[in-house]
């Protein structure tokens, strides 16, 4: 008997999720409509200098007019999900109070429109997006913004909670704490190391409020929380690089994911910075260690660390290293070998928890072409989009996830991002990462070569590996 590949076997696995997923900011657009406020987003993309070309989520794909046109090419995709955020400014403007009924009346639309379509909405509290009002207030390094978080979840669990599929907390607290406020390259623009300490604290101090809330409320939906793990591997297997690999991992994930497992901070990483205060209170710990359903994982990429040199790398514990990887748009190396090494430390350290993938993808250069389609007189020009390198990089990824899958790691679904070109954060509408092109002048959607090898894969019409299989 043919032993089954591990395609094979993951295909015939119902409850294996497959999808694809966006987030509010970057694609919605209509930011002055429908009782929206201000995101703190909005505001950084009106300081000059912030985000290229000056280009602002004002529009973006417009997925909030055309979302009827989005879940159409989903429906076609085949996925069995769809990941996306909400809005927390179009549900609670002023951050706070009284909700807005036409922010919960949309994204009621969207999710009736999804489960028509037989697709499971998997939805995200906070993609980053909150209300300026909430900044203006201090945001993330006030410590009421946990509570502010708190009460913006319980409206959203009220409002959607019947039809929710799964939810996710946070996206990449990583990303809010380390890129916007220590070193300024996001939304809301401040470098500060020590409010980005207070903002990690108050940010799993907000999960775990959210989960304890949920529950005890009585609701059963899988609830979890979405990382980007940071964790370089070693240059080399001498001890010294192993142990600094080992100490970038305390800041790059042991921060965010160990209290709420029930790990409390990482001691190592208290003890090396005594000038920073993690703004730890009695049963704070407790409260975050809330157990996860799931925990969410987003890769890209993998660095190279090794042990220190000069005097400034001895005070981090690590220096970067180059490796020889061909490298994304984004300047990343391609590295599917990393995903699988990442899932099972992740394994091993929350002790089986299980794992989705919620976004893996690349940017590259796309480019339309007209290609001329059918025989003799039936023939017509169509545009295409050839994104081979995307194709490739997802489908290395993708079988470097089953593998991890069939040596035991408890992988329960995969998410490709983006389902469409998008608002690229400080980038602008220079990088695109969609698997639909998307005209940012006629706002229309073009399915790229990388949507369709997708939908062949899903509908078991295709190969893992179009290049060797």
């Amino acid at each position: 008997m043919k032993k089954q590949t591990l395609y094979e076997s993951v295909m015939a696995d119902r409850d294996f999720l497959w999808g694809s997923a966006t987030a509010s900011f970057q694609v919605e657009g209509a930011t002055r409509e429908g009782g929206r406020s201000e995101s703190v987003w909005d505001t950084f993309c009106r300081i000059p200098g912030r985000v290229h070309a000056g280009d602002t989520g004002d529009v973006s794909t417009d997925h909030y007019h055309r979302y009827k046109e989005d879940v159409q090419l989903l429906k076609d995709l085949g996925v069995g999900a769809y990941r996306f955020s909400l809005s927390w400014p179009r549900i609670l403007p002023q951050g706070t109070g009284e909700p807005n009924a036409q922010g919960i009346a949309f994204y009621n639309s969207l999710i009736d429109e999804l489960i028509a379509a037989g697709i499971k909405p998997v939805v995200t509290l906070y993609h980053w997006d909150h209300p300026q009002v909430l900044e203006d207030q201090g945001g993330w390094q006030n410590r009421q913004m946990a509570q502010w978080f708190l009460e913006y979840a319980k409206v959203c669990f009220q409002a959607f909670d019947d039809r929710v599929a799964m939810w996710s907390t946070i996206n990449e607290p990583w990303s809010v704490a380390e890129l916007g406020y220590r070193w300024g390259m996001h939304a809301p623009g401040i470098r500060d190391e020590q409010a980005s300490v207070s903002v990690i604290h108050h940010m799993n101090l907000a999960h775990g409020l959210a989960v304890s809330e949920y529950r005890a409320q009585g609701r059963s939906k899988p609830i979890g929380i979405v990382l980007n793990p940071q964790m370089p591997r070693p240059v080399t297997q001498d001890p010294d690089d192993v142990l600094a690999a080992d100490i970038a991992a305390d800041r790059g994930i042991r921060m965010y994911l160990d209290p709420l497992i029930g790990k409390g901070y990482p001691q190592r990483w208290i003890d090396q910075h005594p000038d920073l205060t993690i703004p730890l209170e009695d049963g704070d710990l407790d409260i975050m260690a809330e157990t996860l359903d799931y925990l969410g994982v987003n890769y890209y990429s993998e660095g190279v660390v090794g042990a220190p040199r000069t005097e400034q790398e001895r005070q981090h514990g690590f220096r970067y290293c180059l490796s020889w990887h061909p490298r994304t748009l984004m300047d990343w190396p391609v590295v599917p070998e990393g995903i699988t090494r990442m899932l099972h430390w992740l394994h091993d350290h929350t002790g089986g928890i299980p794992q989705y993938i919620m976004e893996n993808g690349a940017c590259y250069d796309d480019s339309v072409s007209i290609d001329v389609v059918g025989h003799g007189a039936e023939y017509h020009k169509v545009q295409r989009v050839h994104d081979h390198q995307r194709l490739h990089y997802i489908s290395r990824h993708i079988a470097q996830v089953l593998k991890a899958r069939e040596e035991g790691v408890a992988i329960k679904g995969y998410f490709v991002w983006s389902f469409i070109d998008n608002f690229e954060w400080s980038h602008g509408y220079s990088r695109r990462f969609g698997i639909v092109y998307h005209d940012y002048k006629t706002l229309e959607r073009i399915p790229k070569d990388s949507y369709y090898w997708f939908r062949d894969l899903l509908t078991g019409y295709g190969t893992l590996d179009p290049w060797t299989d």
